[in-house]
């Protein structure tokens, strides 16, 4: 499955548009892993615990986008999009964009 962020995709034509395809997956925190941010961000520096975790959640909300854009007969989705938001002890990702098939 070919994944861009642009509208278009360079060399291809989209022969047909399949529609949104969105996927979202809700986290929450460890309370240990944000009491050790919580010491990091006073002196500064990556919170390795949490970049994993968004990692795997990009990982998983494409996942999602895949099935549901296969599930409709597509080969590539452009315009993906992430929005992350953040709650008291979770977090949302959610991802979208155009299920399309291309030559």
């Amino acid at each position: 499955m070919l994944i861009v962020t642009t509208d278009a995709i360079v060399g291809k034509n989209i022969q047909e548009v399949k529609g949104l395809v969105t996927g979202s997956i809700v986290q929450s925190r460890n309370i240990g892993k944000d009491i050790l941010s919580g010491f990091k961000s006073v002196i500064g520096g990556e919170l390795k615990s949490y970049t994993g975790m968004l990692e795997d959640s990009k990982k998983m909300v494409k996942e999602r986008l895949i099935e549901q854009a296969e599930a409709a007969g597509a080969n590539a989705i452009v315009g993906l999009r992430f929005e992350l938001s953040a709650g008291q002890g979770t977090s949302e990702l959610i991802g979208y964009g155009t299920a399309v098939i291309v030559d």
